[in-house]
């Protein structure tokens, strides 16, 4: 099995920039899935006093080739994304199990 990666935008504090480039954005992660690196993604809800993120699911070896691969994302191309964290998961238990594991 691959090594699931997630991975954690953290997005400038721009709603229209944001709302101008999600098209673009989707599209490119729409590309990444249907590449089989994608299993999961979607923006994370508001916290208190916390910026717009979102949370994608890869199913790679290697953090290095994820990122390498984001790097076209439109929203890091147009600035939107301010942060990027890579890290290591390991799914024990859900529903959602057989997608990120097959």
């Amino acid at each position: 099995m691959d090594n699931v990666l997630v991975v954690n935008y953290t997005y400038i504090a721009d709603p229209d920039a944001i709302a101008e480039h999600r098209p673009a954005h989707r599209d490119f992660l729409r590309g990444l899935a249907d590449e089989g690196l994608l299993v999961l993604s979607g923006p994370l809800a508001p916290g208190v006093g916390q910026p717009d993120a979102g949370l994608l699911v890869f199913r790679s070896d290697s953090p290095e080739a994820v990122l390498a691969k984001l790097a076209d994302d439109p929203f890091q191309r147009e600035g939107i994304v301010a942060h990027v964290e890579v890290r290591g998961w390991t799914p024990v238990l859900g529903a959602w199990l057989d997608k990120v594991s097959d």
